[in-house]
């Protein structure tokens, strides 16, 4: 069955380029208004102006992920222009900066940490009483990451918030399916998006004095991701790809059917682990135990 989006409204963030703004051209063309958000506001008001040429219902609002407060007003500006909300697309990310764990600065850990994991939580907590109130049901779309089912040697930061965002999405999916709330992880591998440039917009507060790492091995680090990137599916593609899958209800959005085997080496690798745990005689007594669950 494919869904009918006329009329209803999405905010998503980081949506003055890249992802967020492929599917907000995507999701416009469908009939939905859009709430395009960033902290790039002079792209964002580019971009705005380009779909609202279009025909598309557009309303563009300056984000920071990162403040509680701003998400708070992006979700009543919404409110205020097109009555109500339906879909929430946390897309806005940052990949970090590429290096061995010695190198690791702090500063720039917790920046990928406040964006990816915490802007997400931001976002959801923020616009999730918004759409239960639309009384449609509606959806909620975290951009993930093929990092997140699988660490990436290098980009311990980035890999562990698209973890978190991974296992949040399961949470909330689970918590929200009595109120008709679709929750879903879209996990591609590499799209041509401008991630691998993440420093251009790090805010004040995350900028530190103290050294990223040894300058020869971050500029190969950096571009490494940079051909990775540029060898990506088109964001327009993924677009397409999420719609698609929001009609297959799928709770994991996968854009590289490529990666199968490497998912499932990690889920093989799981179920050794188990088997290890029954052949245990510390623990095999726990195998018929009752699961517990909330």
């Amino acid at each position: 069955m494919t869904i009918d989006f006329s009329g209803k409204t999405a905010i998503i963030s980081g949506a003055a380029g890249g992802i967020g703004l492929a599917l907000s051209k995507e999701l416009g063309t469908l009939g939905m208004n859009i709430v395009m958000a960033d902290i790039d506001m002079q792209n964002l008001q580019r971009s705005a102006d380009a779909l609202s040429s279009q025909g598309i219902n557009v309303l563009a609002c300056g984000l920071d992920v990162t403040q509680y407060e701003q998400w708070e007003k992006v979700v009543a500006d919404a409110k205020d222009k097109f009555g109500r909300v339906h879909m929430l697309v946390n897309n806005a990310g940052v990949g970090g900066i590429p290096g061995k764990i010695e190198d690791t600065n702090h500063d720039t850990w917790r920046w990928v940490v406040d964006v990816n994991l915490m802007g997400v939580l931001y976002g959801t907590q923020a616009t999730t009483p918004a759409i239960k109130e639309s009384g449609d049901g509606g959806w909620i779309i975290n951009v993930a990451s093929m990092a997140g089912m699988g660490g990436v040697p290098y980009s311990g930061a980035y890999s562990a918030t698209k973890a978190a965002v991974v296992s949040m999405t399961e949470s909330w999916a689970a918590e929200l399916k009595h109120h008709k709330i679709f929750v879903s992880a879209l996990c591609p591998a590499f799209v041509k998006t401008r991630i691998h440039e993440s420093l251009r917009t790090i805010q004040d507060k995350y900028k530190s004095d103290k050294p990223m790492g040894d300058p020869k091995s971050l500029k190969k680090g950096f571009n490494m991701a940079a051909a990775l990137v540029e060898s990506g599916i088109p964001t327009e593609l993924l677009a397409k790809r999420v719609v698609e899958a929001l009609n297959n209800k799928q709770t994991y959005i996968f854009t590289h059917p490529n990666y199968r085997d490497v998912v499932a080496g990690r889920a093989k690798a799981l179920d050794n682990a188990f088997a290890d745990a029954e052949n245990s005689p510390l623990v095999k007594h726990l195998k018929d135990d009752e699961i517990v669950s909330l």
